[in-house]
């Protein structure tokens, strides 16, 4: 390990670390425009000079390999009058637009300018102006602004594998831009604007909206997956403007999906804000009260096994907590968080992604069975290609289910289950590169799952894991990719049939025949509504989507940035959101909903605030006593070996911009469909 000194100061730094890492540990600010620590070396801004002992001129500490014995100085005189030299030039062609820029108050190019540029400029030539590019309808720009950082060429080339921009021209008549004039198709495209250190590339939707310093500011996660990113909301008086990242290294590190970012202006349309009461046919405004009472009207005296309950995708665990609760009161034992009826539940380790979303770092081979992880999970795409650029290509993929691009080289071996029953036979080559691999892993899709056999494709796949050594000391490559926010939370709550209890399937068969008389729709808005004419629906969600448009009582609740809640992601990591303004009209949070509820039918729930209902949660299920830490499964049988249909796997995501009843309802969403989903009229919106 390199030994160096930073302005008189002594620092180790590890092999290949570059001067600026050493300087920054060093606790030195170094400016850069072009460096980015999860993107290539560029060196071409040349802002993070400084002055090595015996170098002829200041060096890129961004490009200089740290080496021991460097003597580096980082404030001397001749490295203020080379910076003070390179933001000159940099602001050459600059316009002087801030007043109008979308980018003014965080903009790096505006604070480096304060910090290390001159008051006046020597240049009195007229500025260039470059022609804006159509990017699409996420991202907004304004060429004459760019700076030539190109770090939207290396993250569109690196991160989301798309190779859309790119530097065309030589010297002053440099453009950035698509090579040929088209949107950039990435579900990962809006991290461009947290990248662009200047206003060339903002937010289309968010252009002109607000200044940051008017944001209110609130940690949450997101729920447009199950990935559970990281994130942060940004609120004016009781609107939400904007999502954008939170760094978490275990997870989402600094990106998010397109949709996570941008799906927000969802929440302003079709909004549930009060009460209804089906009357006539025809649903009409009520109080609180009236509602309970037409609900207690419908159940008292009713036999548990008549009533049924269904969770939604992006239902927090406190709101299933309290359902799941009010349901055992009520004697029901039909109740079910999996909307898709995939066969999934049992050991923790047969439903969660054991190995983390981190530990792809570390394997070494992946078999990906009955999931488009492109459309499913974007954020856990981009690691998998992380990691085979990691290992210049020896990380080998395989598919098996539908073609799709998942944006590094694969192997694409079948369409369904005869390709699982051959690689477990070792009659598929890829067999082999599982065999030879220290490390592989198999991420195991819904849509291999919420199938008639699920139950034997989810032993099939238990069963390569064993054979193939997925199972070796500490590491567990078995993976399941959910595609909704609550599913593990629910699962880890036991919101599962109960004893002699009906699944989601077999509610709403029971519900077409009559012998399901009361569902409850906790947000639930996938599931085929046209058994439910029969009964008496009672829905409780934001939305004012498909459960809406079925239900004879209408229950307003919070939406994910409206409350404070629970939820575990794909991986069993437990994490909590924080509310960033408050729910619309008479809308509540979802868990005060239910035990308001029980009250009125006289089966009052035992607690009275949120903590009491976590308390609960941590009776349920030890997952939810220790928060952001994905608590290791234990390995036991599960599955039940039997035979599999021929049938092709099909990914439960048909279009990535319009998944859950919040993206349905926004307008940027509707746009990128269009633009990016073929076919978008014909396709199936799941």
């Amino acid at each position: 390990m390199p030994k160096l000194t930073v302005d008189g100061i002594e620092v180790e730094v590890e092999a290949g670390a570059t001067v600026l890492q050493a300087c920054e540990e060093a606790g030195k600010e170094i400016p850069r425009f072009c460096y980015h620590e999860r993107l290539s070396i560029a060196g071409n801004c040349r802002m993070c000079l400084v002055e090595m002992e015996r170098a002829p001129k200041p060096v890129a500490s961004c490009a200089m390999p740290a080496a021991d014995g460097m003597v580096i100085k980082t404030d001397s005189d001749l490295v203020k009058k080379a910076r003070n030299g390179v933001m000159e030039f940099l602001l050459i062609n600059h316009p002087l637009d801030c007043p109008i820029c979308d980018q003014g108050g965080e903009c790096d190019l505006q604070d480096q300018a304060m910090a290390y540029g001159f008051d006046s400029s020597r240049y009195a030539e007229k500025k260039r102006a470059v022609k804006d590019k159509e990017l699409g309808p996420i991202v907004k720009t304004i060429m004459t602004r760019c700076i030539h950082c190109t770090r939207c060429v290396r993250f569109s080339e690196e991160v989301a594998g798309v190779g859309t921009m790119g530097a065309v021209y030589r010297g002053e008549d440099t453009e950035v831009g698509p090579y040929i004039e088209a949107s950039i198709n990435s579900e990962l495209s809006g991290n461009l604007i947290d990248l662009c250190p200047v206003g060339a590339l903002t937010s289309k939707p968010y252009a002109f909206t607000a200044r940051p310093w008017e944001l209110k500011k609130t940690d949450s996660i997101d729920v447009m997956d199950a990935v559970g990113s990281n994130i942060r909301i940004d609120a004016r008086t009781a609107e939400v403007l904007r999502v954008l990242p939170r760094t978490n290294e275990d997870i989402n590190e600094e990106w998010i999906s397109d949709k996570t970012r941008y799906a927000i202006d969802g929440l302003k349309r079709q909004r549930l804000d009060r009460p209804y009461v089906r009357v006539n046919g025809k649903l009409a405004p009520a109080s609180w009260d009236e509602a309970f009472a037409a609900i207690k009207a419908k159940v008292s005296g009713l036999d548990g096994k008549k009533i049924a309950a269904l969770a939604g995708d992006t239902v927090d665990c406190e709101a299933m907590t309290a359902l799941k609760d009010l349901m055992g009161k009520l004697g029901s034992p039909n109740l079910d968080c999996r909307q898709d009826g995939s066969k999934i539940g049992g050991p923790r380790g047969s439903y969660i992604f054991n190995s983390t979303i981190a530990g792809i770092d570390e394997a070494d081979a992946c078999l990906i069975v009955g999931a488009n992880i492109r459309a499913e999970a974007p954020i856990i795409n981009s690691r998998l290609r992380k990691r085979w650029r990691s290992t210049a290509g020896d990380f080998k993929v395989g598919i098996i289910g539908e073609k799709w691009d998942p944006t590094y080289k694969n192997d694409y071996l079948g369409a369904g289950p005869d390709t699982l029953s051959e690689i477990l036979e070792g009659k598929n080559d890829f067999a082999k590169v599982l065999e030879a691999a220290e490390k592989p892993m198999i991420i195991v899709g819904m849509g291999a799952l919420n199938r008639e056999d699920g139950d034997a494709v989810l032993a099939a796949t238990r069963a390569i894991a064993e054979k193939f050594g997925m199972l070796s000391g500490e590491w567990n490559g078995f993976n399941v990719l959910h595609t909704a926010a609550s599913r593990v939370g629910g699962l880890d709550l036991g919101f599962v049939p109960g004893e002699g209890g009906l699944a989601t399937n077999d509610i709403l068969d029971a519900a077409a025949k009559g012998d399901v008389e009361v569902v409850y729709l906790l947000g639930a808005d996938e599931v085929d509504m046209s058994k439910l004419e029969k009964a008496f629906v009672i829905y409780q969600g934001a939305m004012g989507d498909a459960g809406a448009q079925a239900a004879d009582i209408i229950l307003p609740g919070a939406a994910y940035t409206e409350k404070n809640g629970t939820y575990v992601n794909t991986e069993g990591r437990a994490q909590q959101g924080w509310r960033a303004i408050f729910p619309v009209g008479d809308a509540r949070e979802d868990w005060a909903i239910v035990r308001a509820l029980s009250g009125a039918l006289d089966q009052t729930l035992p607690y009275n605030n949120i903590d009491a209902v976590r308390a609960r949660m941590v009776e349920i299920s030890p997952t939810f006593a220790s928060l952001n830490v994905p608590s290791k499964a234990e390995w036991t049988d599960f599955g039940k070996a039997g035979e599999m249909k021929s049938e092709g796997f099909v990914s439960p995501v048909r279009n990535f911009y319009m998944t859950d009843p919040i993206s349905r309802a926004s307008v940027t969403m509707a746009k990128c469909t269009e633009a990016f989903v073929k076919d978008a009229a014909a396709e199936k919106v799941a």
